[in-house]
């Protein structure tokens, strides 16, 4: 599953890499392909895809944009696990209900 992923996420990564000699044009925070490749990274690919989809297209002069982080289900691990491993911060987790989180990514971890 985790090969999937990366053969999504790699495409986006190039254009977010050629997109920075370019002028910005998303109308939304974070960029669609920032979104996507959020959506991506804690999502199955299916819903990802549909959630990126959805967003690009909403992407126009039609709508507002704005601020638009994308919720994800998750379900937090056990303190104990937590303790065998070392990690670092890349995203942030704010709860919207019991079991979905808003993801904001930690920029100051690189």
């Amino acid at each position: 599953m985790l090969m999937i992923k990366k053969f999504f996420i790699a495409p986006l990564k190039g254009y977010q890499y050629i997109s920075r000699m370019l002028p910005a044009s998303c109308r939304y925070y974070p960029s669609c392909s920032e979104y996507a490749t959020w959506q991506f990274e804690f999502n199955r690919v299916d819903k990802a895809l549909a959630q990126s989809t959805l967003r690009i297209l909403r992407c126009n002069q039609l709508f507002d944009g704005g601020i638009d982080y994308p919720v994800v289900k998750y379900t937090p691990p056990l303190l104990l696990e937590l303790s065998k491993t070392n990690f670092i911060i890349k995203y942030w987790l704010i709860p919207k209900s019991e079991t979905l989180y808003y993801v904001i990514k930690d920029y100051g971890a690189y």
